[in-house]
């Protein structure tokens, strides 16, 4: 049961809620429709006092049998509200609450001051990206497991995941080179968004789009919840390998249409309400879909949201909606080296040329320890090791980028259903990336590779605070703003460090570090 249901606290001397949470308000028809999904709609108006204005929201059937619908909304200000939800059957409910300012985070937004990177917009702390991949996470059958999963993705510092409502369908973890992954009494790779004539099908489930499959919609619910609470944003990815037969029921010839956009609106109205949602319109939608239905359906998500979450479209190499109001952040494809620094330092460029300055992210390059057959560069172990990884990461944060991993799925789990045990040393890393750089104000510091010569980067604030990250040891002359900084060695693999003493402003020849190994230095006034 929600915490907030206010056809419930409707009974309650003290009806409040706290800023960015989410309230419910249910209505159940006096008859119900012969289609309860597309023949019925629910509309929620609510009125901040002293503000003319309602903000509408769209409702959504949450029972099969149409017996039951439900306006969720998200209070984005403080202050007392009414509100009034609506049955086009004629059936109504009004109301009042009180939105106290609480303590929440809030929705990622991009920061206005620093657009390159990310800022809550309650609590107004800056983010810094640390995600992973769990395409199928939903494919759990029990929700316990899918808790245990966040559990540990929360305590190693994570605070993104990529998830598919419609994830792939597949037969086993085969279908990308990883065969332990396969399906058990506990988790199927069948899972349905729509009531499916032939659930069980992989090829053919026979999907009736115009009806949802809701308690697969609510397993979804209570994730979202649990993933809120342990202060993880979920990237809700529409089809997750949409080229797959039984993936995609809309295919090329009703790609953007009608069922289509109930699908998205559906989505948004279930779960925009929930303060830890980013939208992906579809994960490499170019191998099912072009950029025509990209533009169309972004624009639709950003349309429909009363809420404005992050909307972007992860593709492959090029991102080539630099400029489309609805893509809030950069999202591309570019596996090992060829996605790191350089890469990602070039993508900056060119969307600074574009007059618009968004956050980059380099959603997938490579995941641990996978080494598909005949593609992703027939790479060989250890060439995607977890120090390889963390190695790319830190790199892409030089560029004054973001990425995200993917744990190994040699283990049964990983980047493809988010299971994980103490084998799996690869967020760790990731974690520590995480804590150095928000010890320091990152937003503030832009990369310099002409700061730099040697095998280094740098990013700096001149003339307040410096990284120096040498991907392989020795040592780098840097260019310091005059004056006099403190300097600290890191070490990303352990996360010790130890202080390096005062250095003067000038060119500056860093200590020399053990080749082989990378070491980060920061430089403060």
């Amino acid at each position: 049961m929600w915490r907030y249901s206010l056809g419930l606290l409707l009974l309650s001397s003290a009806l409040a809620v706290e800023r960015f949470d989410l309230i419910e308000v249910s209505l159940k028809p006096v008859a119900a429709a012969a289609n309860p999904f597309t023949d019925r709609k629910a509309v929620g108006r609510f009125w901040r006092e002293g503000v003319a204005a309602p903000i509408e929201v769209e409702g959504f059937c949450d029972a099969q049998d149409g017996s039951i619908y439900r306006v969720r909304f998200m209070p984005r200000e403080t202050g007392r509200y009414r509100y009034e939800v609506t049955l086009d059957s004629g059936e109504k409910q009004t109301g009042r609450f009180e939105v106290t300012a609480g303590k929440r985070d809030g929705p990622v937004r991009v920061d206005p001051q620093y657009p390159w990177h990310f800022v809550h917009e309650g609590s107004a702390k800056h983010y810094f990206w640390n995600s992973t991949t769990a395409y199928a996470l939903m494919g759990w059958k029990d929700d316990a497991q899918v808790v245990r999963i966040l559990d540990r993705f929360a305590k190693l510092g994570l605070n993104r995941i990529r998830v598919g409502i419609v994830p792939p369908r597949v037969e086993s973890g085969k279908q990308w080179f990883e065969p332990k992954v396969v399906e058990t009494p506990e988790f199927t790779f069948r899972t349905n968004a729509w009531v499916a004539r032939r659930p069980d099908s992989l090829n053919d489930p026979g999907f009736d789009v115009t009806r949802f499959n809701v308690p697969y919609w609510q397993r979804w619910d209570r994730m979202l919840r649990a993933a809120r609470d342990r202060g993880i944003q979920v990237s809700v990815i529409f089809y997750v390998d949409g080229r797959l037969p039984g993936v995609d029921p809309f295919r090329k010839e009703r790609m953007g249409g009608e069922d289509e956009q109930r699908y998205y609106r559906y989505a948004i109205a279930r779960f925009s309400a929930f303060s830890n949602v980013m939208w992906d319109v579809t994960n490499e939608y170019r191998l099912f879909r072009d950029d025509a239905w990209a533009e169309k359906m972004g624009a639709f998500i950003k349309q429909h949201d009363p809420y404005g979450h992050l909307i972007s479209i992860h593709g492959h190499g090029t991102f080539t909606f630099r400029k489309s109001p609805w893509a809030d952040y950069a999202m591309y494809q570019s596996w090992d080296e060829h996605g790191g620094y350089s890469f990602m330092l070039k993508n900056r460029q060119l969307q600074q040329q574009a007059g618009r300055p968004i956050p980059q992210v380099n959603e997938e390059y490579g995941y641990e320890d996978h080494y598909p057959v005949g593609w992703g560069g027939d790479r060989k172990a250890p060439a995607r090791s977890a120090g390889n990884r963390r190695r790319l990461a830190w790199e892409m944060t030089m560029a004054g980028a973001y990425q995200t991993t993917g744990e190994r799925a040699d283990f049964g789990g990983g980047w493809i259903n988010g299971w994980g045990d103490g084998r799996m040393t690869l967020l760790e890393g990731h974690r520590r990336l995480k804590e150095f750089f928000e010890s320091l104000e990152w937003w503030k510091m832009e990369p310099r590779p002409q700061g730099v010569t040697g095998k280094g980067h740098l990013l700096a604030e001149p003339g307040r605070q410096y990284v120096v990250y040498l991907p392989d040891g020795g040592s780098v002359d840097v260019e310091l703003e005059d004056g006099s900084y403190r300097a600290e060695l890191y070490n990303p693999r352990t996360g010790e460090r130890r202080a390096l003493g005062a250095v003067k402003g000038g060119k500056w020849k860093t200590p020399r570090l053990a080749d082989g190994e990378d070491w980060a230095i920061v430089l403060r006034r």
